[in-house]
């Protein structure tokens, strides 16, 4: 079986997550301690305890899920005594999640990838005010017609295609009036359901631009290495190891669509047969099956996961 590793994106995140797992190993507490030290904030404490509304703060939700995602990583490679890459043939995550994958193939270290996402987690809230951009996922409609829809929709404002999920769950992202016409105008054009998702930002569409600017500024300062195995890239679904383009990349995700249905598309036509999300939830397993009934997801997230994903390894 060739597998694949992937990283979950924000609203994975739960208060709670990596408790289990800080709990049973040393190898985990280890990896939460970094991340603590490197933010210079007891980011744990919020994770395990919450209150929500703190966790799910962009800032926080983005250094966090990679933390749980590192934490998984490390238990699996220090148990089985193996480095990831022999085990998979790609890594690949939703958004945020394309730090967390490379920071588990060995291009990203760990408490740069942690000041990094706080900092793209900042940028990102503070390219748009509050309450002036919107997301919303219009599900039943393939990627062409909810890109029409967006376009129709905009009017001069912004609003883009900013997720392509699975076939039928795209989500776009722009203006919050934009955002709300293409609600209406996708029911016209057969949405089954069309809602506004709740996020603090419209991520992924033009409007972040500042973000990507700072983004470009923090990742010139960061040592980037030739990820083992190689990285299957957001914004251009297809596999990546020079450190150029992927700094190039990461810059241009903030503002660009994941083509996370395409990512899944291009890992089957390598032959991958097998998708094992690490880290918090299981959103990106549960697509696999809608993107490619051929091939199976699974996930890792806490110490009978670990388990029993070790079983199949060894």
């Amino acid at each position: 079986m060739t597998r694949a590793f992937v990283f979950p994106g924000q609203g994975s995140q739960a208060v709670g997550m990596g408790k289990e797992l800080a709990d049973a190993y040393p190898e985990a507490r280890q990896v939460f301690e970094a991340v603590d030290e490197a933010l210079g904030q007891n980011l744990s404490k919020i994770m395990f305890e919450g209150p929500e509304d703190v966790l799910t703060l962009t800032e926080n939700a983005q250094p966090a899920l990679m933390a749980v995602s590192m934490a998984v990583v490390r238990v699996l490679e220090e148990k089985g005594g193996f480095k990831l890459s022999d085990k998979a043939a790609f890594v690949a995550g939703h958004s945020l999640g394309e730090y967390s994958a490379l920071a588990a193939a060995g291009a990203l270290e760990l408490d740069d990838t942690a000041r990094l996402l706080k900092t793209r987690g900042q940028a990102m809230q503070k390219a748009v005010p509050v309450g002036e951009g919107a997301m919303a996922a219009l599900l039943g409609l393939d990627l062409p017609t909810a890109e029409a829809v967006a376009e129709e929709a905009a009017q001069g404002a912004i609003c883009a295609a900013a997720n392509d999920n699975a076939e039928g769950q795209v989500v776009v992202s722009g203006s919050k009036a934009a955002v709300e016409r293409a609600l209406e105008i996708a029911k016209e054009k057969g949405s089954k359901r069309a809602v506004l998702l709740p996020v603090s930002a419209p991520f992924h569409c033009p409007l972040m631009a500042p973000a990507a600017q700072a983004m470009a500024e923090a990742l010139a300062e960061v040592q980037i290495r030739q990820p083992v195995p190689s990285l299957v890239a957001n914004v251009t679904a297809e596999s990546v190891e020079d450190p150029t383009v992927i700094r190039r990349l990461l810059v241009e995700q903030v503002t660009g669509m994941v083509r996370w249905r395409e990512s899944v598309l291009y890992l089957r036509d390598q032959g991958v047969t097998e998708l094992v999300e690490l880290g918090s939830g299981k959103v990106l397993s549960g697509l696999v099956r809608r993107i490619d009934r051929s091939m199976t997801g699974k996930a890792v997230n806490g110490p009978a996961d670990i388990d029993s994903l070790l079983e199949e390894l060894a």
